[in-house]
């Protein structure tokens, strides 16, 4: 649970998936398939061994909050005349999402006897720290989308969440890079 309230990357994407989300239905659809994407990732990341470089997973978790952001901003269908499915888009980040914290989670020497039981009561222990965090999040944005200010800044409010996106994205390329130099240097 504490990765969801620690996990900036992961909290940014999900604000941004719930943003223009009213009714408690479509939140939770959405956010069901961001969690199924996680968890069959992180789970089957983590028990098969499946490994990746961890910052290009990043630097595609920045790209989906960047992506969201577009999104929001309406950037696809100006610019490219079409609208992503949103549900399938939030399905495949929450894939690559859960592949992220399974590279972290490969770091630790995980003990393979009663694997799949931990994995499994890690992940059920992260849902719910992202359903907490989703409702404070959500209790911050209904009071907001309440006032004025909420149509002025809206547009606003998703340009930083781009500008954070694009961060996390170049933050993760650059320490890449750096690792792939060192590899060489040696």
């Amino acid at each position: 649970a504490k990765h969801m309230f620690t996990g900036y990357d992961h909290l940014l994407f999900l604000l941004g998936v719930i943003f223009f989300l009213y009714r408690i239905k479509d939140i939770a659809l959405y956010v069901s398939l961001f969690a199924i994407g996680h968890s069959i990732t992180m789970i089957l990341g983590v028990y098969l061994d499946i490994r990746y470089n961890p910052y290009i997973i990043d630097a595609i978790i920045g790209l989906s909050v960047v992506y969201k952001a577009m999104d929001n901003m309406g950037w696809f269908s100006r610019w490219l005349g079409v609208t992503p499915n949103t549900k399938i888009a939030t399905l495949i980040f929450g894939l690559v999402h859960g592949f992220g914290l399974a590279t972290k989670l490969q770091d630790f020497a995980l003990p393979k006897q009663g694997l799949l039981a931990n994995l499994l009561a890690f992940n059920v222990g992260v849902e719910l720290g992202q359903v907490f965090a989703l409702i404070i999040i959500f209790i911050a944005i209904s009071y907001w989308r309440h006032t004025a200010s909420f149509t002025r800044h809206a547009y606003h409010a998703n340009v930083v969440l781009l500008m954070a996106g694009c961060a996390l994205m170049a933050q993760q390329l650059i320490a890449c890079q750096v690792q792939i130099q060192s590899t060489v240097d040696q």
